[in-house]
C-alpha cells in the first residue's frame, strides 16, 4: 500500500488562494479574530489492475488539516461508494472490486469533510484522481483473422506483399507492454515479415503457373525476447501473371477442307494454341514459315480466344491448284524476356488446305463491257459480244440472257451468243448511255439451263450528232418604253442546245431581218443584247413587236431555228420606269395526245347513248305488240282511292286496250306471263279443291317468275268458279270473243259509260 504522506497540499495555486482569503479576513476582523490555515494533504493515489488478493484493496488516505473530533469523510462521484469507498474517520480509500485498465485508466472523485453533527462542511471539497497501473496482462490481436494480399510473379526478393497489424491494449508508455513484433511460422521459405508487419517475398522464382496461391501464418507478440502470449492471423498471397510464356500449338499439324466457291474473306478453319498466361496476357501472332501461298491466305488471330483463323485473299480455284501445304509459326512479341523459362521460344505446325470441287456458274473474260455507237444511225445493229467459259472441267456450253436495263425499254438486246444487237436507233437527248446485265448460264447436259448463273454489266455509251438546233432562252418577258433612246438594252438572250456544245465556238445569234427598229448586238459569251436601233415607237400603230431570232450553233453540220422575241412597248415614267403595258393574252396548248383523248371519250359516250335508246324503242315496240289481253288484266291493279271517272285516263294506257281491240289479237295467240287458269268442263262440281289448285298454280308462277315485282301485288283473277252461270264477268275476255253482241246501246248510257263505248263500239 502507499503511505500517504501530510507535507504535500493539494496545489500551489488552491494553497495562495487560501492564504490571500485568511489575509482578507485577518484584516477585515481588524485582527481581533485569528483563523488557523488548513487544507487537504495526501498523495497522488495509484493502484495496479487485476490484484489477485482478496477485496477490498487499498488505495491510499486522504486527510485534512482540520483537528475535529466530530470530522467524517465522504467521497462524491460516479464510481463513489460503488467501486471505491472511504473510512469515514481515518479517510482511507478502498477499491471493492478489481480494476482493468484496459476497461478505464483513470476514475475522478471528490473529497468532502464534514461535521457529523450538523453536516455541515469543514473544509471545501477537493477533485482528485486514481490511476490504474498496467500489468501487461493483454496480447496482441490482429485487426482481422484473414489478410489478403498480392505480387508479381517471378519477383525479386525482397518485393513487398501486403502489411498486417496487431493491437495491443496494454499501456503503450510502459516498456514492454504495448511492443508487439511478428514472425511468419507458415511459409517462412517465401515470404518473411518485418516488426511493422509489412511482408516481403523471400524468393525470386516464385511461378504463377506452378503454384498461383500461397497461404501463411503470421504470429504476433509483445515482450521482446520473452515467450509471452502471441496470437496468429492467416495471410492469402496471389501471385499475379505477367507474360512470362509463349504460346504453344496443340497439334503438329491441321488439315482442312474447302471449296473452291468460298468468297475472299472466309472462314477456312482455325488453328489453336495454348497459352498457360492469363487471357490478358495471350498476344498471339501468326506467320507463314514455309510455303509459297502467303500471298494466297492469310492468318488473324481471334482476340477473345486466341485461335487463328485462316482466311483465303483472293479466290481459289480447284482446276489450278488442289491443295495448299504450309508451315506456320505462333508467337507473342509482348513475352517479357527477363522472365522467360528455357524450353524453345519457337512454336510451328503444319497446315494442309484441301481444295474441292463444285460445280462453279460461268466466268466472263472481261469485266465491264463498254461500247460506242453514234446516235440516230440507222446502219448500225451490232456494238460486239460478250463471253464467258465454263471453268469447270465438264466445259459446258454458255447461253446468254438480258436481266436488267437501264433505262427500262427494249433498246439493247442480247443474243444466246452473246452478240449486243441494236433493235432500232439510239436517242443521245433521250439518254446518253445505256446500261444491262447480262447473266451466263450452262446449258446442261438434259437442255436445261443451270440455276447457277454468274453477271456481267454493259455499259453503252452514245456519242452525239448534231440534230438538235438551239432554242432561244430570256430570262423575262422583253419590255421596251415607246420613248426608249437609241442602244437602249432591252433584253438579254441567250440559247440551249440539246446537243452537246460545239468546241469550235458559241451560238451566232442574228436577226431575220433588218426592217425593224431592234438591232442584235453579240456578246461573244452565248449571249446576245436586243437594243433599240431608231428609238421613239409609236404605241398608237403598234403595241407589241415580234421580232424572228435566228441562232445558229456552229455544229457539223450546222443547224439553226428562228425563234421570235415578242416585245411590248410600254408607257413610262420621265424615270424609265414601266407605268403601263398591254397584258399579251397567254396562249394555252393542247397536245394531240390530249385531243385524240378526248375526242374517243366524246365518241364513245354518243355511241353508248344511241345504244340505249335503240333499246328503249325495241322493247316499247315489244311490250305493245306482244301484251295479250290476259296481261293487261293480270296487271289491273286496285286503289283505296276514288278515280276521276270516265276522263281518268292516267291511271292507265287506254291506248294499249284500243289496240288490242282494233287489232283484233286473240288472248290465244300471245300466251300470257301466267298460264291461264281453263275453265273446267261443264257438269264438274266446283268446290275447294278447284279454288285450291288454281290458286297454288298461279303461286307457283308467281314463286318461278324472275320478271315479278319484289314485293306483294293484289292480282284480280277472271275466274269465278265452275258453277256460275254468268262465268267471267271480265270485260277484257269480251273484246276477243267471238260474239255477235252489239255495244252500240253503251253511248246511250250517258257520259259515265263513254270510255266503255269507245273501247267496245264499233270501228270507224
Amino acid at each position: 500500500h502507499l503511505i500517504l504522506l501530510f507535507s504535500l497540499f493539494l496545489a500551489p495555486a488552491f494553497a495562495d488562494k487560501e492564504s490571500q482569503k485568511t489575509n482578507q479576513n485577518f484584516s477585515s476582523n481588524n485582527a481581533s479574530h485569528k483563523r488557523l490555515k488548513r487544507d487537504w494533504i495526501w498523495n497522488q493515489m495509484h493502484i495496479k489492475e487485476e490484484i489477485d488478493t482478496p477485496l477490498p484493496h487499498h488505495v491510499g488516505k486522504i486527510t485534512s488539516s482540520v483537528r475535529n473530533n466530530n470530522a467524517k469523510y465522504i467521497l462524491e462521484g460516479e464510481y463513489a461508494n460503488t467501486i471505491f469507498k472511504v473510512e469515514e474517520t481515518s479517510g482511507d480509500v478502498y477499491a471493492f472490486e478489481r480494476l482493468d485498465r484496459e476497461k478505464k485508466a483513470e476514475y475522478e472523485l471528490t473529497a468532502l469533510i464534514i461535521d457529523r453533527r450538523n453536516n455541515q462542511s469543514l473544509e471545501p471539497p477537493s477533485k482528485f484522481i486514481i490511476k490504474v497501473y498496467d500489468i501487461n496482462d493483454n496480447v496482441p490481436v490482429f485487426v482481422q483473422k484473414v489478410f489478403n494480399g498480392s505480387v508479381p510473379e517471378m519477383s525479386p526478393v525482397g518485393t513487398s506483399v501486403t502489411k498486417v497489424t496487431a493491437v495491443d491494449a496494454d499501456d503503450p508508455t510502459v516498456t514492454g507492454h504495448a511492443t508487439v513484433t511478428y514472425q511468419v511460422i507458415k511459409g517462412d521459405e517465401y515470404f518473411t515479415v518485418d516488426d511493422s508487419g509489412v511482408i516481403s517475398t523471400t524468393r525470386a522464382d516464385l511461378d504463377r503457373e506452378n503454384q498461383s496461391t500461397y497461404e501463411i501464418i503470421v504470429k504476433a507478440k509483445d515482450a521482446p525476447g520473452s515467450s509471452g502470449d502471441s496470437s496468429t492471423a492467416t495471410v492469402i498471397i496471389t501471385l499475379t501473371d505477367i507474360n512470362d510464356n509463349f504460346p504453344v500449338f496443340k497439334h503438329p499439324s491441321f488439315h482442312f477442307k474447302v471449296p473452291e466457291n468460298i468468297s475472299v474473306g472466309g472462314e477456312v478453319g482455325r488453328v489453336k494454341v495454348e497459352d498457360i498466361d492469363e487471357p490478358q496476357h495471350r498476344n498471339t501472332k501468326y506467320s507463314f514459315v514455309r510455303g509459297d501461298y502467303r500471298d494466297t491466305f492469310e492468318i488473324v488471330a481471334n482476340p477473345f480466344t486466341n485461335e487463328g483463323i485462316i482466311r483465303p485473299k483472293k479466290p481459289l480455284d480447284f482446276e489450278k491448284v488442289a491443295e495448299y501445304k504450309f508451315d506456320i509459326e505462333a508467337t507473342d512479341p509482348t513475352v517479357d524476356l527477363r522472365y522467360f523459362k528455357t524450353g524453345g521460344s519457337r512454336s510451328i505446325s503444319t497446315v494442309t488446305i484441301e481444295v474441292t470441287d463444285v460445280d462453279e456458274p460461268p466466268v466472263f473474260t472481261k469485266l465491264p463491257y463498254e461500247f460506242k455507237v453514234r446516235e440516230n444511225d440507222p446502219e448500225i445493229r451490232t456494238l460486239g459480244s460478250v463471253w464467258a467459259h465454263d471453268p469447270d472441267a465438264a466445259k459446258r456450253k454458255i447461253r446468254f440472257s438480258r436481266r436488267r436495263a437501264s433505262p427500262n425499254g427494249d433498246y439493247i438486246r442480247v443474243s444466246d451468243t452473246g452478240i449486243i444487237q441494236l433493235p432500232k436507233p439510239l436517242d443521245r437527248e433521250f439518254s446518253s448511255s445505256y446500261n444491262i446485265t447480262v447473266a451466263a448460264q450452262e446449258i446442261l447436259e438434259d437442255g436445261h439451263l443451270s440455276d447457277r448463273e454468274s453477271h456481267a454489266q454493259v455499259h453503252v455509251i452514245v456519242t452525239d450528232e448534231n440534230d438538235n438546233a438551239p432554242e432561244l432562252v430570256y430570262p423575262e418577258e422583253p419590255r421596251v418604253c415607246e420613248n426608249a433612246a437609241p442602244g437602249k438594252v432591252i433584253i438579254r438572250i441567250s440559247a440551249t442546245d440539246k446537243d452537246e456544245i460545239s468546241p469550235r465556238g458559241f451560238f451566232k445569234f442574228s436577226l431575220a431581218t433588218e426592217d425593224s427598229n431592234f438591232s442584235l448586238v453579240e456578246n461573244y459569251d452565248n449571249t446576245a443584247n436586243i437594243t433599240v436601233k431608231y428609238g421613239q415607237f409609236n404605241r398608237e400603230l403598234a403595241k407589241i413587236h415580234y421580232l424572228p431570232v435566228i441562232i445558229s450553233d456552229n455544229g457539223d453540220p450546222e443547224l439553226s431555228s428562228t425563234n421570235t422575241l415578242v416585245i411590248s412597248v410600254c408607257k413610262c415614267n420621265e424615270k424609265g420606269n414601266f407605268t403601263f403595258c398591254e397584258e399579251r393574252a397567254k396562249q394555252v396548248g393542247v397536245s394531240m395526245q390530249a385531243l385524240v383523248a378526248i375526242f374517243i371519250c366524246i365518241f364513245t359516250i354518243i355511241v353508248i347513248t344511241l345504244l340505249i335508246l335503240l333499246r328503249k324503242r325495241h322493247k316499247k315496240d315489244l311490250s305493245g305488240l306482244g301484251r295479250n289481253v290476259a296481261e293487261i288484266h293480270e296487271q289491273l291493279v286496285t286503289y283505296d282511292e276514288e278515280g276521276g271517272g270516265e276522263m281518268d285516263t292516267t291511271s292507265y294506257d287506254v291506248s294499249v286496250l284500243n289496240s288490242v281491240r282494233k287489232n283484233g289479237i286473240k288472248p290465244e295467240a300471245v300466251p300470257s306471263q301466267y298460264a291461264q287458269v281453263q275453265k273446267p268442263p261443264g257438269n264438274i262440281t266446283s268446290g275447294a279443291g278447284e279454288m285450291e289448285m288454281m290458286i297454288e298454280v298461279k303461286k307457283d308462277e308467281a314463286d318461278n317468275d324472275r320478271d315479278l315485282l319484289p314485293y306483294d301485288t293484289l292480282h284480280i283473277y277472271g275466274y269465278e268458279g265452275a258453277e256460275s252461270i254468268a262465268e267471267s264477268l271480265s270485260s277484257l275476255e269480251s273484246g276477243s270473243s267471238d260474239s255477235d253482241i252489239d255495244y252500240d246501246f253503251l253511248n246511250d248510257w250517258g257520259p259515265r259509260f263513254k270510255m266503255l263505248a269507245e273501247l267496245y263500239g264499233s270501228e270507224p
